[in-house]
């Protein structure tokens, strides 16, 4: 039992590192490489935790020369365009100016109900709204349409706004001082403290939640049942 329990925890910390190494991503927006990289660790991870007659090198050794190799093709990646468009392939236009293009539907082998889908997904109903359409090389399709479609702005009116978009800082994060957010948001601990007795908290344990914005704003949420 304690062997498999610490098989178990080797081979699954080595795989969150190599997905780490992937990058922060969703299933749905893998590479087909990377997806079939994702599927082979985890099969060669899964035999060892099996099967303990297998030597836990024979699991390990597989994984880590994948892991390199993957590195070794994001950075050829980064470097080559060609390259790129090999292993990854290039985006393929479906709607142009309001029409499809079957040419690309069969060459990526698109249905016309996962086009509308996807369409429907992002709020289009109507073909002829759309300029451009493209298949992503994820899978995902982007969809530019029309201006006279796309939603009001501001910009489109010539109104000047003020520009409320802010940053909110996480101050404290379920009862933990978060010291790094802080120091950047050029606050102490002596302006923390005299926050949390503002609001007749006596200790950062009892704050869900704190956030400062750009303005100074404060944002508190207290824990639910404090003491």
């Amino acid at each position: 039992m304690t062997t498999a329990f610490f098989r178990t925890i080797i081979l699954y910390l080595l795989l969150m590192v190599g997905l780490r190494l992937m990058g922060k991503r969703q299933i749905g927006e893998l590479e087909p490489s990377e997806l079939v990289l994702t599927l082979i660790i985890s099969d060669l991870a899964a035999v060892p935790m099996q099967d303990f007659g297998i030597p836990l090198v024979n699991g390990v050794f597989p994984i880590i020369i994948l892991l390199c190799l993957s590195m070794i093709l994001s950075f050829v990646n980064l470097k080559s365009v060609r390259f790129r468009s090999i292993l990854c392939g290039k985006p393929a236009i479906i709607i142009r100016e309001g029409r499809l293009v079957q040419q690309n539907m069969n060459k990526t082998r698109l249905t016309i109900d996962e086009l509308y889908e996807q369409l429907r997904s992002q709020g289009v109903t109507d073909l002829k709204s759309v300029k451009y359409a493209i298949l992503e090389t994820n899978g995902k399709i982007s969809v530019l349409p029309y201006t006279q479609e796309s939603p009001v702005t501001p910009k489109i009116l010539g109104v000047q706004v003020q520009d409320e978009a802010l940053l909110p800082i996480l101050l404290i994060n379920d009862g933990r001082i978060m010291s790094d957010n802080l120091r950047v948001s050029g606050r102490d601990m002596r302006w923390l403290e005299q926050q949390l007795r503002s609001r007749k908290l006596s200790s950062p344990r009892q704050v869900f939640l704190l956030t400062v914005d750009e303005t100074g704003t404060v944002e508190c949420v207290v824990k639910e049942g404090k003491p």
